[in-house]
């Protein structure tokens, strides 16, 4: 693992590292904000998921976190949201997939099956390399994320429910197996059978029986991708019909951007704070 950045910021350190994931066969890299830390004290961690073209860098310099994350003495792990490199498949053209576009699933199609596997880079190959180098405790972890990144936060949440304490997500693609932007690139990553998409689509796990303890979920009404491609109308209409907790927070004038995001990222990040069993 290599260093590439660290900055000092409100007390805690903000680095960014490259590793190989033997994951995606690929170099990876993601950012961790480490609050201030007294002797041998482990810290709760909070996972941040980005959306489509983005990295590891759109949230660790516009998201806002490092603040409140610093006040609670949580530390802020942010992945890349796909495999990269020259011998990475891609449709360079394509914004809405291959680099940048991993969308949080394991591919089962060649030629892709071989790097995009980020449901298993996030869900076991990251955290194992966090607990062996961080001062951060694998018994209090928390999962969020944007626009890509919510879908993948809360798919994650459920279908590993004992793995995290909270969940939430800022405009999350909530059904991507039938958005115009998701579905082509669900079809080129897992193929034709939309039985194995079912596993990457909140509302079909909801409807499978998945549960988790409780959503938070802001989304702006100004949003250019409210009524196309996010919907947040369908996650509330199965979490209702199917007794899942959901808190749909819709917020007057806000778009998808950053300036939306970072309004209510400490929100968040106190929200998974006050669900840690500290």
């Amino acid at each position: 693992m290599e260093l590439l950045e660290s900055f000092f910021s409100h007390g805690g350190e903000q680095k960014v590292f490259s590793h190989y994931s033997k994951t995606n066969s690929c170099n990876m890299k993601f950012s961790i904000f480490l609050p201030a830390l007294q002797n041998n004290e482990t810290v709760p961690i909070i996972w941040y998921l980005s959306g489509l073209t983005c990295n590891h860098s759109n949230v660790t310099e516009k998201g806002e976190y490092r603040k409140k994350a610093s006040e609670l003495g949580v530390a802020i792990i942010c992945p890349d949201t796909s495999p990269r490199g020259e011998d990475v498949p891609d449709e360079k053209d394509n914004w809405q997939f291959g680099s940048g576009a991993g969308f949080y699933l394991d591919a089962t199609e060649e030629p892709y099956s071989k790097n995009y596997n980020m449901y298993s880079y996030i869900t076991s190959e990251l955290p194992k390399i966090m607990m062996n180098h961080f001062p951060i405790n694998e018994n209090q972890q928390a999962i969020m994320g944007h626009s890509m990144g919510g879908h993948g936060a809360l798919i994650i949440a459920l279908n590993k429910p004992s793995q995290y304490a909270s969940c939430s997500a800022f405009a999350p693609i909530v059904q991507p197996s039938s958005a115009g932007w998701s579905s082509l690139a669900f079809k080129k990553y897992l193929g034709q059978d939309k039985n194995v998409w079912r596993k990457y689509d909140a509302t079909m796990l909801i409807e499978d029986g998945a549960k988790f303890p409780d959503f938070l979920i802001d989304q702006g009404t100004k949003d250019p991708f409210l009524d196309d491609g996010l919907r947040p109308h369908l996650l509330e209409e199965i979490c209702k019909k199917n007794n899942q907790a959901l808190t749909l927070r819709m917020q007057e004038g806000y778009d998808h951007s950053y300036y939306f995001i970072s309004t209510f990222m400490s929100d968040h990040i106190e929200w998974h704070y006050n669900r840690f069993n500290l």
